[in-house]
């Protein structure tokens, strides 16, 4: 959302972009189009024409305000970061980490999802990319309180990089269930997550100079 900002020689604040009311229905109808039609004939049948008429609106807004495929695919996943969503408190870090990866488990493992769509578009179209990127930045940004709360309890040493602890808490299901396309397997969460605690406890993700993940 822009915000105001004086206009110069001391006229009054620029309006605010409208974001509620008539917009906020197009866009919803919009991004639910956009993930409905993603799922169905994926990322070479998603067009401004179809995304338009299965939302019900007038392809010239369409095209007005997204421009194109590229636009309504990073506006989908910018529209996901914008949620109030926070990590799990369960009071252990191997039990925050094994319900984030079985909140990720449930995003991939229930046969066609959005969330591999997404993640396979990004591959096609650079907007897309862009908005995935900011989405990751947006969760590790949230999940760095896990971290934060394990190394507090004196669970993980002092100066643990949250990133790359949660990386490679999550990593396995990413590889497992996208990349070699393994069954399902219920246990993968916790077992990956137990890893990453013990490897962290042992202080294999503490921050040191030069090394990737180091500002983490």
């Amino acid at each position: 959302m822009e915000s105001s900002t004086p206009a110069s020689g001391g006229s009054a604040p620029a309006p605010r972009r409208r974001t509620g009311g008539r917009s906020a229905r197009v866009r919803s109808q919009v991004v639910e189009a956009v993930g409905a039609l993603l799922l169905e004939v994926g990322y070479d049948g998603l067009t401004v024409d179809a995304v338009a008429e299965r939302a019900g609106v007038h392809r010239t807004t369409v095209y007005r305000r997204w421009r194109d495929v590229g636009g309504l695919l990073a506006d989908v996943l910018d529209a996901v970061a914008d949620d109030p969503w926070q990590p799990p408190d369960t009071g252990t870090l191997e039990g925050d980490l094994t319900a984030l990866n079985r909140e990720v488990y449930d995003a991939l493992a229930s046969g066609p999802t959005l969330t591999a769509a997404l993640i396979a578009a990004s591959f096609r179209s650079a907007e897309a990319a862009g908005a995935l990127s900011r989405f990751w930045e947006d969760r590790y940004a949230r999940c760095a309180v896990v971290v934060d709360r394990a190394a507090d309890r004196g669970d993980v040493p002092a100066g643990t990089a949250a990133r790359a602890l949660l990386v490679a808490s999550t990593a396995p299901l990413y590889h497992e269930l996208l990349l070699l396309r393994t069954a399902p397997d219920p246990a993968l969460p916790g077992r990956a997550a137990r890893a990453a605690a013990a490897a962290a406890r042992a202080g294999a993700f503490r921050r040191t100079p030069g090394t990737p993940g180091a500002a983490q």
